[in-house]
């Protein structure tokens, strides 16, 4: 595929064949840990986004400069000053929620959904697809983040955003919001995702056999 075509192909890629969270189970540390509420859910994923996206820009655009005995040294470079450009910004303009995600933000260097795609994806491909592919694999992950965490937060707390959105009668899970919990939800809705998405799929086959008979 090439063109607009082959680029809107590559975005949505990282949303649903590739989801890293839901069918590449990568970045699992952050996904379990912050995902408590939503606030530190959208926060992460949009952290995560940004340093996937220009990361891979720059990558893809040194991939020809960069030499492959150096390659690995050269990304954890590049990963590194745009995790520190973010982690800056949220202690300057949002200071609670960089306080609330805490130790994660400077881990996102050492991520392995960053790090997969500038070594399987920006160091084989030009700017464009390398930034579609950046913007599909970041926006995957904060969907998933944030649909845990939505599920963790209301169910474990009984709140939304912060706002009471269960009766008062209603009695917390706690153990939702914890480790255990976050493994059981998430094997929960991967069980959802993953099924819905087999259903599509067979449903695409059949409509494409339909067509050809």
């Amino acid at each position: 595929m090439s063109g607009k075509k082959g680029i809107t192909a590559v975005f949505m890629n990282g949303i649903i064949n590739e989801n890293p969270t839901f069918r590449l189970l990568l970045g699992m540390c952050p996904t379990l840990a912050i995902s408590t509420a939503v606030t530190q859910g959208v926060g992460m994923g949009l952290a995560t986004t940004f340093v996937l996206v220009f990361s891979n820009l720059v990558i893809s655009l040194l991939r020809n400069v960069i030499p492959e005995k150096v390659r690995i040294p050269s990304f954890v470079v590049v990963i590194a000053t745009f995790v520190t450009i973010v982690d800056l910004l949220l202690k300057a303009f949002i200071p609670s929620l960089s306080q609330s995600l805490g130790l994660y933000i400077p881990l996102i260097v050492v991520n392995c959904i960053i790090f997969a795609r500038a070594e399987s994806y920006a160091f084989k491909n030009p700017p464009l697809r390398a930034l579609a592919d950046g913007f599909g694999m970041g926006f995957g992950f904060t969907l998933a983040i944030t649909l845990l965490s939505a599920v963790r937060e209301v169910i474990g707390s009984g709140t939304f955003l912060g706002i009471q959105v269960m009766p008062a009668a209603y009695h917390p899970m706690a153990i939702v919001i914890r480790p255990p919990g976050g493994f059981v939800m998430l094997g929960l809705l991967l069980l959802v995702v993953n099924a819905v998405i087999k259903a599509v799929d067979k449903r695409k086959l059949a409509k494409a056999k339909e067509e050809i008979a």
